[in-house]
């Protein structure tokens, strides 16, 4: 392991789901589903495509699609450009999706974070499990057309 390696950390959500990765996979990748359990945004599944995440608190995220395997991974460039180091993050966040006997595991990792980025490291981990609980209520929704 290197010193670069060693410096730099990241946050990991998994969850199981009671749906199909193609159930996830629609929540992880539609505008309007992406908004209502993340944040509003421009996003399209296709790689390079840049576009923003826009938080409630006022942020705004610069993002780029770096992979897509439809219903199994899903990669993106996540970036916070502000004045303060500690909050000027450059990160990635990629969602693997698999198949199990009761639906789908979802693993999110998001790394990236400089160890003098705390704050922002400690967010991620608080935010992250909010974030996939709104997940959960999305999915548990019937289906409202395509």
């Amino acid at each position: 392991m290197t010193n670069q390696a060693a410096e730099v950390l990241s946050v990991v959500v998994e969850r199981e789901f009671a749906h199909p990765p193609e159930k996830l996979w629609r929540a992880l990748t539609q505008p309007h589903l992406i908004e209502e359990w993340l944040m509003k945004n421009d996003f399209k599944a296709a790689v390079g495509h840049s576009f923003n995440l826009r938080g409630d608190w006022g942020g705004v995220l610069d993002c780029e699609v770096l992979a897509v395997e439809p219903n199994r991974t899903l990669s993106y460039s996540w970036n916070h450009a502000h004045d303060d180091a500690a909050y000027n993050l450059k990160s990635v966040v990629t969602f693997t999706l698999t198949p199990t006997g009761k639906g789908t595991h979802l693993r999110m990792e998001q790394s990236g974070f400089r160890p003098d980025q705390k704050q922002a490291h400690g967010g991620a981990r608080a935010g992250w499990p909010q974030f996939f609980d709104k997940l959960g209520q999305v999915l548990e929704r019937p289906a409202q057309g395509s």
